[in-house]
């Protein structure tokens, strides 16, 4: 019995993962994209640099991260 499938090669392995990541990069590079707004709006929502160095805060991630370390 011969089936009507063929084998899976690497060569279309990897043209389907090139072709995924090339569709994925244009839909972040199209304007207006909401992944594009996303970015942009954490961007605009840090806050500043400390002028005198530093810049340790104890920001909600940061206890996040010490909740997990608790043994």
């Amino acid at each position: 019995m011969q089936d009507s499938q063929s084998k899976p090669s690497r060569r279309g392995f990897f043209f389907g993962a090139v072709a995924t990541g090339a569709a994925a990069a244009a839909v972040v590079a199209i304007p207006g994209s909401p992944l594009l707004e996303a970015e942009q709006q954490a961007v605009n929502t840090l806050k500043p640099a400390p002028e005198k160095g530093g810049g340790y805060s104890l920001s909600e991630h940061v206890k996040h991260y010490y909740r997990t370390t608790r043994v």
